[in-house]
């Protein structure tokens, strides 16, 4: 049986959801920045994009094409409530519902559409529930296809608000007006190497051997081009109700500017570590392997596995500064559980150790085992310190994160724990896993 998929994709979201909320901002051309600087456009409005504003894109460019702009700063608690919204509407008319960021989802409808009068008809309900229970001046384009490929690619090429089905014949005809990069998965560099092999469109991927892809991509990356080239995509709508594995833990961040303070730095490192450590627990996850990437006029990354499990932010701080002092041969001695500020000394002294500047931070910790699976500590000072941590954890979800925290942060700025565009936090996804199955 042919597949009737659904993709789902809101138009200006991030803008649209503000312009919903604040109504002196409709009919108007905003940027919505991120929560930690003004530097950076991550989402432009319809009336924006009118005027050839595009995102991501450096505020100061935008407001010189467009001076009448409003710059706007991100809520994505706000946006990502409207998608959980969205998605409730969407789950009256099928089972199979995914979420593929905060701003898109999947649908399978192959089994209920005849129980609404067809995929159209499923199309107009949720545009007018949509409508009616979120907002509207929220609206959303569809693509309507036989696999998640198509469906994706069609609700792209009819924005803002439209609908576009994409039927098996119509492929190539499809293909051959479409962009490389209209294609979910062709990014930029990938389309440039394409189009050093003679290939400009999708529909030429088709006349193309496998075998010349695979030559240039690899084994993974050329049968996923070839497939691409004659429309194939086997991949499962997986609904959002089923609890994502989770392999890895995260936290990435964009300094506002670029950072030259070592200390400022360090405590950004922390707080990050901070984050993923409250990531782990509240998994109930711990890790072995941690991993740091800073980015400035250098880039500098690395991971480590050690001998013991990690959910404690302090000491995954401790494990990215030896991956630092390892990978610079920093020749001061080794430091001791807790001595933060010697080991700031320690790396400061070195300025190779740290980037004459940095711009992006990253912390991750993997090689994931359950918390369940650990044996608890006999040592009195262990447990003193896990339980002093529950509670420092229940103070914080009362009260917001980051309310009581390490003093090595004393008047470091805080850093706002929220949902990205991509939802990569997969605690996120898990919660409402949960919730739904409740």
């Amino acid at each position: 049986m042919q597949r009737s998929i659904l993709h789902i994709d809101f138009d200006s979201f991030f803008a649209s959801v503000e312009q919903q909320t604040t109504p002196h901002l409709r009919n108007k051309p905003i940027g919505v920045t991120a929560t930690n600087g003004r530097n950076c456009i991550i989402a432009a409005s319809r009336e924006a994009k009118r005027f050839g504003i595009t995102s991501p894109g450096r505020t100061f460019e935008a407001q010189k094409i467009c001076p009448s702009l409003i710059i706007v700063p991100a809520h994505f608690v706000q946006y990502w409530e409207v998608s959980k919204k969205f998605v409730d509407i969407c789950k009256d008319y099928s089972p199979f519902v995914e979420i593929f960021s905060i701003d898109e989802v999947f649908m399978d409808v192959t089994q209920t559409a005849k129980l609404f009068g067809g995929v159209s008809a499923i199309v107009e309900k949720i545009r007018n529930r949509l409508r009616n229970e979120i907002g509207e001046y929220i609206t959303a384009s569809f693509g309507i296809s036989y696999n998640k490929l198509l469906a994706k690619l069609a609700s792209g090429l009819r924005k803002p608000n439209g609908l576009m089905e994409i039927k098996p014949h119509e492929v190539a005809q499809v293909y051959q007006t479409s962009k490389l990069t209209a294609i979910c998965g062709i990014g930029n560099r990938i389309a440039q190497r394409l189009e050093a092999m003679g290939i400009r469109t999708p529909l030429h991927l088709r006349f193309i051997p496998l075998s010349a892809l695979i030559a240039e991509f690899g084994e993974v990356e050329g049968k996923f081009l070839h497939d691409i080239g004659l429309g194939i995509d086997e991949r499962p709508v997986v609904p959002y109700t089923q609890k994502p594995e989770v392999k890895s833990v995260s936290r990435n961040y964009c300094l506002p500017h670029n950072e030259y303070d070592k200390r400022k730095i360090l405590q950004n490192i922390y707080e990050l570590c901070e984050e993923v450590a409250l990531k782990l627990r509240r998994l109930n996850k711990t890790c072995r392997t941690v991993g740091i990437y800073l980015r400035g006029k250098q880039t500098v990354h690395g991971r480590e596995t050690f001998g013991e499990y990690l959910d404690d932010g302090q000491k995954i701080f401790e494990g990215c500064l030896s991956i630092l002092d390892n990978q610079n041969k920093c020749h001061c001695k080794r430091m001791q559980s807790g001595l933060l500020l010697h080991a700031l000394s320690c790396v400061s002294r070195n300025d190779e150790a740290i980037p004459h500047y940095v711009r992006q931070i990253g912390v991750w910790a993997g090689n994931l085992e359950d918390n369940t699976y650990i044996p608890e500590s006999l040592f009195f000072a262990d447990q003193r310190k896990k339980h002093l941590q529950k509670v420092i954890d229940s103070i914080n979800e009362k009260f917001g994160d980051h309310t009581i925290r390490n003093g090595f942060l004393l008047n470091a700025d805080k850093l706002t724990t929220v949902p990205n565009g991509y939802l990569a936090d997969k605690y996120e996804r898990i919660k409402l896993a949960e919730t739904s199955a409740g």
